[in-house]
């Protein structure tokens, strides 16, 4: 069941929880290489352009959130208006996996973005068939579906809500 979310910025006293969180099986599936994935997350705490976030509720940390100002490096989502920024996310703990929380804390997160003064939120889950369960959460926390598109990490489907 959804719960109210807390986003705190993630600091490398988070590391350790990233890493277990990102070896884990149903992360893994769509995150890929657990020791890649950590060096870009880690590596991405000083970055200007990327702003990272634990997600907490109830008193514990359940997942990770990232969201980022479009750079030459994302530039697979086309042409976007001033202001928009791209989130990735995963839910790390198995135990809040398929309890409503991934359409709630995005739906959150956006609506805190949005009024903080983002113009259009993006994000590209893979387009695979067995991803559904996180394309659902998307549209349900109002995305649309703008069409497929080519990342540096393979294709997606490209996904926005507007203010």
């Amino acid at each position: 069941m959804a719960a109210p979310y807390h986003f705190r910025p993630m600091t490398t006293a988070d590391l350790p929880q990233i890493k277990r969180w990102l070896a884990l099986p149903h992360v893994r599936e769509w995150w890929g290489d657990p020791a890649e994935q950590y060096a870009l997350v880690s590596g991405d705490l000083d970055e200007p352009a990327m702003d990272q976030f634990i997600v907490a509720t109830e008193g514990s940390d359940l997942g990770y959130i990232q969201c980022y100002d479009l750079t030459a490096w994302n530039s697979g989502f086309g042409k976007q208006p001033d202001g928009t920024r791209g989130i990735d996310l995963f839910i790390g703990e198995p135990d809040m996996v398929a309890r409503g929380h991934g359409s709630a804390l995005i739906d959150a997160f956006v609506e805190e973005r949005l009024a903080q003064g983002a113009t259009r939120i993006v994000t590209d889950p893979d387009p695979d068939p067995a991803n559904a369960r996180a394309v659902h959460a998307y549209a349900k926390a109002s995305f649309r579906e703008a069409g497929l598109v080519d990342t540096p990490d393979g294709p997606g489907l490209l996904m926005i809500r507007d203010k």
